[in-house]
């Protein structure tokens, strides 16, 4: 009982980080699209938010859907990854904890689906 409870548990997981993420990545994209013009470093930044933004949005949509899952998820991770870099650099460390967090949420819920395609039996045999 423990283990589907997990498995229900983690789901949700992967389900509301995925959602989340296509939407704050659809907000970083369109709250951009108007300060494209901006001058200097204002309208350089505003073109690397859609450039990160744009694939967070993708890789979201491909973190959802059942097929594309782990292909989604390390995409996703790579692009959490550059956000959090950037941040960094930049000296804007208020709201890292958060980008650290959907990772988390993303690895957990790769490495549970990963657990579970191991389980699948193979040839007749279960996994031990």
């Amino acid at each position: 009982m423990t283990g589907q409870r997990t498995n229900r548990v983690i789901r949700l997981l992967h389900w509301t980080v995925g959602l989340v993420i296509l939407l704050e990545g659809y907000r970083t994209f369109y709250g951009s699209l108007g300060r494209l013009h901006d001058a200097g470093h204002a309208g350089a930044m505003a073109w690397v938010r859609l450039g990160i933004s744009g694939p967070e949005i993708v890789a979201a949509l491909l973190f959802l859907v059942p097929f594309t899952t782990r292909v989604g998820g390390y995409a996703l991770l790579i692009i959490l990854g550059l956000a959090i870099a950037i941040h960094g650099l930049h000296g804007e460390f208020g709201g890292l904890e958060i980008l650290i967090l959907y990772g988390v949420a993303v690895y957990v819920s790769l490495t549970e689906r990963g657990d579970r395609v191991d389980e699948l039996p193979s040839n007749g045999r279960t996994c031990n």
